[in-house]
């Protein structure tokens, strides 16, 4: 997984209350392989795509220099409603690292700190004055600093977030939930060790189903 630290990028503003998973990644599209092109295309597919393909050109990430944006900036409950893997899938494919709302769907705000992304909560009058900012000056850039854990708005202003201190430590460093597990192979050895001293009457072949 790929460290979070500091992130300095263009930012998009997504105005809609309660977008649900659904719109971040519509349902039949979880059939598809993400080894194939990634999952990029899918966000916000149906809000992005007329039914013959062509953009909507009123939505945000398809104006041209919103189509390079790391960081999305949103409003309240965002990536809602059922939970899918999908949503987290897309927004990284795309090139989203970062997400700063009001608020989340639990589901998505937990899955962001194991998939390298960072949520970010903050005041609704805080986020909808970044969104102004943003529609504003299209192309602006936000900086998020993990570390510091503050968003430095368009004027330089910075916002203070709070954030899990597992969640920012597994972002810092890069951990995914295999690699925390890895952290206590020598631990989990010692255990193997022990339990086969301890059930040593049990037939080899189950021994041998372990270690595979």
């Amino acid at each position: 997984m790929d460290k979070f630290t500091t992130l300095t990028a263009i930012a998009a503003p997504i105005d809609i209350d309660n977008v649900d998973n659904d719109q971040v990644f519509p349902a039949r599209f979880m059939r598809r392989s993400r080894r194939d092109s990634g999952y990029g295309r899918y966000l916000f597919h149906d809000l992005r795509f007329e039914e013959d393909g062509s953009e909507k050109p009123g939505f945000v990430l398809n104006h041209p220099v919103f189509r390079r944006a790391k960081i999305i900036v949103a409003a309240h409950n965002y990536s809602c409603g059922s939970s899918r893997l999908g949503a987290i899938y897309t927004h990284y494919d795309y090139g989203i690292r970062a997400v700063i709302a009001t608020s989340f769907g639990d589901v998505f705000y937990n899955n962001c700190f194991k998939h390298g992304m960072l949520p970010v909560r903050l005041p609704a009058e805080t986020t909808a004055a970044l969104r102004r900012q943003l529609h504003a000056r299209p192309g602006a850039e936000l900086t998020v600093d993990l570390e510091t854990q503050t968003v430095t708005d368009t004027a330089g202003n910075r916002h203070e977030f709070a954030v899990d201190p597992f969640g920012k430590r597994c972002l810092l460093q890069g951990l995914s939930d295999i690699a925390l597990t890895l952290q206590r192979e020598a631990q989990i050895r010692a255990f193997e060790e022990r339990y086969r001293r301890a059930f040593s009457w049990l037939p080899l072949r189950h021994h041998e189903e372990q270690e595979e």
